[in-house]
C-alpha cells in the first residue's frame, strides 16, 4: 500500500514536472547512480535493494537498440543477491526496471503519457547511449517477475525479460 501511495505522488509529481520542460530524468543517466543509496530500503513483491557486501554473483545485461536485453531470461535462488551489470550497446538510452508485470505495465503506460517523468528507485537502472552500469538486488520473495525497459516505446516493441525465483 505504501509503494502504492508513493507511485500515485510521483505520478502526480510527474504530471506537474512534465509542464517544466526543465525536468529531463532520462537526458542524463547520472541519476542511475545514486538510486540505491539515496533512497530507504523498502520491500517490493519481487525483493528489496541489496547491499553490495552480501552479492553473491553478477549478471551482465547487454541492452540493445533492437530493443532486447541479452540474456532475456534469468534464474535466481530464493535469498540470493544479485549484481546486475548493464552494458548499453545502443545509440539510445535504455534502462532496467524490476518489477510484477502488473507494476512495470502499468509504470510503462505512465512513461507513456509523461515521458520526462523522473524515477529513481533502487530496482531501476537508466543507462546512456554506449554506457555502463549496475544494480544491485536481493530476491527474497518467490515468483515469476520481469525486468523491462520503460522508456517509451521501449516496453511496447517488447524490450521485456523474465526473472524466476526460486
Amino acid at each position: 500500500m505504501k509503494s502504492r501511495r508513493r507511485f500515485l505522488a510521483t505520478s502526480l509529481a510527474a504530471g506537474v514536472l512534465a509542464v517544466h520542460h526543465s525536468a529531463f530524468a532520462h537526458g542524463n543517466a547520472e541519476h542511475a547512480d545514486k538510486a540505491a543509496s539515496d533512497t530507504p530500503k523498502e520491500q517490493q513483491a519481487w525483493g528489496i535493494a541489496g547491499d553490495e557486501k552480501a552479492v553473491s554473483r553478477t549478471i551482465p545485461i547487454v541492452m540493445t537498440d533492437e530493443m532486447r536485453f541479452v540474456p532475456d531470461r534469468i534464474e535466481v535462488r530464493l535469498g540470493e543477491t544479485i549484481r546486475f551489470a548493464h552494458e548499453n550497446r545502443g545509440a539510445v538510452m535504455h534502462e532496467m526496471v524490476v518489477g510484477t508485470p502488473a507494476t512495470l505495465a502499468e509504470h510503462a503506460e505512465m512513461m507513456q503519457r509523461f515521458p520526462g517523468m523522473e524515477h529513481d528507485e533502487p530496482w531501476m537502472a537508466h543507462v546512456a547511449p554506449g554506457g555502463r552500469g549496475e544494480m544491485i538486488w536481493h530476491f527474497n520473495r518467490a515468483g515469476d517477475f520481469q525486468f523491462a525497459c520503460l522508456i517509451p516505446g521501449h516496453f511496447q516493441a517488447g524490450m521485456i525479460g523474465t526473472i524466476k525465483v526460486g
